[in-house]
């Protein structure tokens, strides 16, 4: 099984993608990662913006802590084959999506997050109520979501390939069916027609006589 590893695509930028703890996230042996990455560290913003002020009475500590965990314990991963999102400080909660049960994909920015370069990126699948999975406060969603679309794009290309190739190969099984059918064919009706005359004696062919019953 090949060990994770990040990608180049998309790029977001050292100073906007925290280093990814991949120790949680097992792949297939074709698998190949695409993008990784914790929420924006301008994500906690918000939460030292509230919680410094708040310390002073030991209030904000625990909010300011809280937030930093959840950022340190979330990940996100696109693959070539799906979508997984990990989250959980003292517990582990991971949610897996194959693209091939991917309907929709958006992205949505707040005036805070699309002035500090965060958003979140929100996944539908066919049969689902709503939004599967989500990746909240990520660097450069548009890119996420481009990325994941390629990604689709490309699978169902692969898919539309292989039935085709599926199709030539059964309408090649199809002509040696029909050559084989036409051969047996003619080889009975010249067998039938051989069966059918004799060879005298004196080397001529004679055809049987009929005979016919008196009425």
């Amino acid at each position: 099984m090949p060990s994770p590893s990040l990608q180049e695509e998309p790029q977001t930028g050292s100073d906007a993608t925290a280093d990814v703890d991949l120790d949680w996230l097992s792949l297939e042996d074709d698998e190949e990662i695409r993008w990784a990455s914790t929420p924006h560290k301008y994500s906690l913003v918000p939460a030292l913006v509230v919680g410094i002020p708040l310390s002073l009475v030991l209030i904000g500590i625990p909010i300011v802590a809280a937030s930093y965990l959840q950022y340190k314990n979330t990940n996100y991963v696109v693959t070539n084959k799906g979508l997984y999102s990990k989250r959980g400080i003292l517990s582990r909660d991971v949610k897996q999506i194959g693209f091939e049960k991917v309907q929709n994909i958006s992205y949505s920015q707040s005036a805070i997050g699309s002035s500090l370069g965060y958003g979140s990126v929100e996944v539908s699948t066919a049969g689902g109520s709503g939004v599967e999975l989500q990746f909240r406060s990520i660097p450069d969603p548009a890119s996420v979501q481009e990325l994941i679309s390629r990604e689709i794009d490309t699978r169902q290309r692969g898919s539309a390939d292989g039935a085709t190739d599926t199709d030539d190969v059964l309408d090649e099984i199809l002509v040696e069916l029909r050559a084989i059918r036409s051969a047996v064919t003619d080889d009975a009706a010249h067998g039938d027609t051989v069966s059918s005359t004799s060879t005298g004696v004196d080397g001529e062919t004679s055809v049987p006589e009929t005979s016919h019953e008196d009425r």
